[in-house]
């Protein structure tokens, strides 16, 4: 198995900030559409409100979003990429049966901002423009089904959900520090992460200095029990 560690949702530069924890649950923003392409509106999202306040007004409730990825009510979640970050998943390896765990940018009142799991999908299907099930990803609205975004374009399906609670261990974040210091499970750094090759990165046991961009960083646990036994419980905090 492979596990995706995926950037997503508002930050300091998509969109203008974090997203919100709401009521003891983190709300992910999903970030606006790019000029010219389709998107529903925060408002049919029931997220006008939060919009505004994480983009200090440059949003609304009329503006549009990337609604990526889609979580549904049936217990599935529809995820697409494409350009560099999606040719790192084909390159590294990824596919059916691995395993996105989703992360991004959160802030509960006025505390500092933190990095945070939020969501995660497990793969069963990748479907590409010209695959026969675009047609149906089209009709549910999803945005890279909409119009492509490149030549690579890809669309990742499966089981997904999102969390329901601000559980302690879903947070990367140290406590106090800056966002992208992060506690991380000890086997990490055996195993290794994608963009965080460089020791100094690593600064002991369950540190990491994480890189201040990038969307995808691949995780090869294969049959490592340690690792097994951390996606067990990390997913079990998050019917």
């Amino acid at each position: 198995m492979k596990i995706v560690f995926s950037r997503k949702g508002f930050d300091s530069s998509s969109g203008g900030g974090p997203s919100p924890i709401v009521d003891g649950v983190p709300v992910s923003l999903p970030i606006p559409a790019v000029r010219g392409m389709p998107g529903p509106s925060y408002f049919s999202l029931g997220l006008s409100c939060h919009v505004r306040h994480a983009s200090r007004g440059k949003l609304s409730g009329r503006s549009r979003a990337h609604h990526d990825p889609m979580f549904r009510e049936d217990g599935t979640c529809l995820f697409g990429q494409y350009g560099a970050a999606q040719a790192h998943l084909e390159n590294r390896g990824v596919g059916v049966g691995d395993l996105f765990i989703f992360f991004g940018l959160f802030r509960e009142g006025q505390e500092k901002p933190h990095h945070r799991i939020f969501g995660w999908l497990n793969v069963d299907r990748i479907v590409r423009h010209g695959d026969p099930g675009m047609e149906a990803l089209r009709r549910l609205g999803h945005p890279h089904a909409l119009a492509p975004h490149g030549r690579n374009d890809a669309i990742w399906c499966g089981r997904g959900s999102t969390a329901k609670n601000i559980h302690p261990d879903l947070r990367l974040t140290m406590e106090g520090a800056s966002p992208s210091l992060w506690r991380v499970p000890t086997w990490l750094e055996k195993v290794g992460l994608s963009y965080h090759d460089r020791r100094d990165r690593w600064l002991g046991g369950d540190v990491l200095q994480s890189v201040a961009r990038g969307q995808e960083f691949v995780a090869d646990i294969g049959d490592h029990a340690e690792a097994q036994q951390w996606v067990r419980r990390i997913l079990s905090l998050m019917p």
